[in-house]
């Protein structure tokens, strides 16, 4: 499923269960030490699965503790990102220089709660989701706008260090399955103290900026009563096409 979201030379893993293949590194286990069972399998769970796209990657075993802000830390020159929900648990993975970037986010097919769009989503993508709910109902759009705005945010924190609230992510969504954003930082008031983060900005996998705008592309797609949607930004790695959209064909 998740292979649907992600582009070329991008590693993926998944698991609908918390069924291990092997047992846990200790190491990762130990950032869990005193939470409920039930979230410790989760987390070993997803883990596992971003060990199988560094496989894939052919990068030799270490442990995936934490930044300083509490995101995976992956081993230098790899970039990655993982995902849980109800009933999923899904990682991606890739070489730095194939793709700078990655954000993965797996949802419930099920709309917001009440009350959650208006806090989240811009007057544009209330109206965009208002229309593409009109046209295709059986698509949670509302959930799909937070998801896409999730990855979108899962790229580029690690790259920039740099907190941005929802509204400085805005989203536009195709009934074919694919996403844009951009990202415009100035629209994010400072965060609170506590979400400061520790992490040295180098914005080496943040697109190039057009009007001010980080643009970001990737794709979503809905099955088995879950959402998923990806963000990749391509490496040096990576040729770029003229039209701008990333070599590898982003498939539906």
């Amino acid at each position: 499923m998740i292979g649907r979201v992600v582009p070329e030379g991008v590693a993926r893993a998944e698991a609908f269960d918390d069924a291990l293949p092997g047992l846990p590194d200790p190491r990762e286990l130990a950032l869990l030490r005193g939470r409920p069972e039930a979230t410790v399998r989760r987390f070993a769970a997803a883990r596992a699965c971003a060990h199988r796209c560094l496989a894939q990657l052919a990068v030799p075993p270490v442990p995936l503790l934490r930044t300083p802000d509490g995101g995976p830390k992956w081993p230098p020159g790899v970039v990655g990102s993982i995902t849980h929900c109800a009933g999923y648990r899904g990682a991606v993975a890739a070489r730095d220089d194939v793709w700078a970037a990655l954000g993965v986010d797996a949802e419930p097919a099920l709309p917001l709660p009440a009350g959650l769009l208006g806090l989240v989503a811009t007057d544009p993508e209330r109206r965009m989701v208002a229309e593409l709910s009109r046209r295709t109902p059986e698509v949670p759009w509302d959930r799909l706008l937070f998801s896409a705005k999730e990855s979108v945010y899962k790229a580029w924190h690690p790259a920039t260090g740099r907190w941005i609230g929802t509204r400085a992510v805005e989203v536009a969504l195709t009934a074919d399955g694919s996403l844009t954003a951009l990202v415009r930082p100035e629209r994010t008031q400072p965060p609170p103290v506590r979400r400061r983060s520790a992490v040295t900005a180098t914005e080496d996998g943040v697109p190039r900026p057009v009007g001010g705008a980080y643009p970001y592309r990737g794709r979503w797609h809905m099955g088995d009563g879950l959402l998923l949607t990806a963000v990749a930004v391509p490496g040096t790695g990576t040729v770029r096409r003229p039209d701008a959209r990333p070599a590898a064909r982003l498939s539906v």
